[in-house]
């Protein structure tokens, strides 16, 4: 990363004899010099971190010395508090509350919504939202409040309003029951509503002043959202040196569709939490599978463990169990964005450089920091960052969370622990 800062920043470039001032070039057959793209919005970014993205990209884009070059290099974002600030998930399941848009589950058993809901969770949204609404039927939740909020602690918390335990039984690192649950309360609607649903939630959240709340059930929730320029700038530049950008997210694939089609991210090129649709068209609580995992099976999601195997079975075509295990180096993505813990393993996969967000999350930060392979690049958030994390990060003890949700310390490739780690870029 060194060597490729220093070609960035290098007032001159000799290349044929010519001195190019700023960004290296190349002559094509044509005879006509290609610039390699720069990043256009330089607030924001912590210390020399752009300077080291546009090396990277004129290393290794279509442009520069590259722009003949083979294949077409590959850039994966998360999406959520990375492209975007606050989380677009989030802020259509609000709206969904808030214009009676969720529906009873069929057979009034609310078990039928979560394989993993509990039994006090599925006795406690019965009790809430009451049986006069037939199963198929949206439910009142805009005036409900009883309703609303508890449908509202499930979700937010993992928890009923009365405390107890809302989900069990899962893998902790292929499944985010309450990120699923979203998609599942989908149920009964057809994609193309639910991209409605999603692009008035946008349009509202879009509107909205920076640290609006809005009411939801009793309560009060973000009511607000932000695309970073930087991220937009950063997208826009790696297509433009012909780079294959993709979006993978834990939110409903309908509704990061509407969302990052504006930063210029095709339908094509974006990964959600993907639901198994009925043959007549309308979503059902069923989620499509991967690796192993069968349609239906409701069993891992783009979380973790599972955005590796989303990856590689949308973008790579890998099926069956190789799909769930790391591809060689050659033949995965270069770039990776990510912010949270969610994004650990495919962040961990790009080959070149890494980029993370820092929202103080454990496993992820522990990584960035430890930066054993000199490729990880570490931003705060750019609007409202956090402030330090108060004493180190947990690497050696608790940094990192196992499949049945116990801790245990972050290891190296080589096994090794990373040792607890200061929080430095704030």
């Amino acid at each position: 990363m060194t060597k490729l800062a220093v070609v960035a920043t290098a007032s001159a470039v000799a290349v044929s004899g010519l001195a190019l001032s700023g960004h290296a070039m190349a002559w094509t057959a044509a005879g006509r010099a290609e610039e390699c793209p720069a990043l256009t919005v330089s607030d924001g970014w912590y210390a020399d971190n752009k300077a080291k993205i546009e090396a990277f990209i004129h290393a290794h884009g279509r442009c520069g010395d590259n722009v003949n070059g083979e294949g077409m290099p590959r850039a994966v974002f998360d999406w959520d508090n990375t492209v975007v600030k606050n989380d677009v998930g989030d802020a259509t399941f609000y709206w969904l509350l808030r214009n009676n848009k969720v529906k009873r589950p069929v057979g009034n058993d609310w078990r039928r919504s979560s394989r993993y809901l509990t039994d006090a969770a599925a006795a406690a949204l019965s009790t809430a939202c009451g049986t006069a609404v037939h199963a198929g039927k949206p439910l009142p939740t805009s005036s409900d409040t009883d309703c609303a909020d508890e449908l509202l602690a499930v979700y937010s918390s993992g928890k009923t309003k009365a405390g107890a335990k809302a989900f069990a039984g899962y893998d902790h690192r292929r499944m985010e029951p309450s990120y699923a649950w979203l998609a599942q309360l989908m149920a009964g609607w057809t994609s193309q509503q639910i991209k409605e649903f999603a692009a008035s939630a946008r349009n509202e959240n879009l509107a909205a002043p920076i640290g609006h709340e809005q009411q939801v059930g009793s309560g009060k929730v973000t009511g607000w959202v932000r695309y970073y320029d930087q991220q937009r700038d950063l997208i826009n530049t790696l297509k433009k040196a012909g780079f294959d950008v993709w979006v993978v997210s834990a939110s409903p694939q309908p509704v990061v569709e509407v969302w990052a089609k504006d930063v210029g991210v095709k339908p094509s090129r974006t990964v959600g939490i993907r639901n198994v649709s009925s043959l007549f068209g309308a979503i059902t609580p069923d989620l499509q599978g991967c690796g192993r995992v069968r349609d239906g099976e409701n069993s891992m999601i783009t979380y973790i463990e599972g955005k590796r195997c989303w990856i590689n079975k949308v973008i790579y075509g890998v099926g069956g169990a190789a799909a769930e295990r790391q591809l060689p180096a050659a033949e995965r993505h270069e770039f990776a964005a990510g912010d949270s813990d969610t994004d650990v393993t495919f962040v961990r996969d790009a080959t070149v450089l890494r980029l993370v967000i820092n929202r103080n999350k454990n496993e992820l930060m522990c990584r960035s920091y430890d930066n054993s392979d000199g490729r990880w690049v570490i931003n705060p958030m750019f609007i409202q960052p956090k402030g330090a994390k108060p004493g180190p990060y947990p690497c050696a003890t608790a940094g990192f969370t196992h499949e049945d949700g116990s801790v245990g310390p972050v290891l190296r490739e080589d096994g090794s622990v990373v040792p607890d780690q200061v929080d430095t870029v704030h």
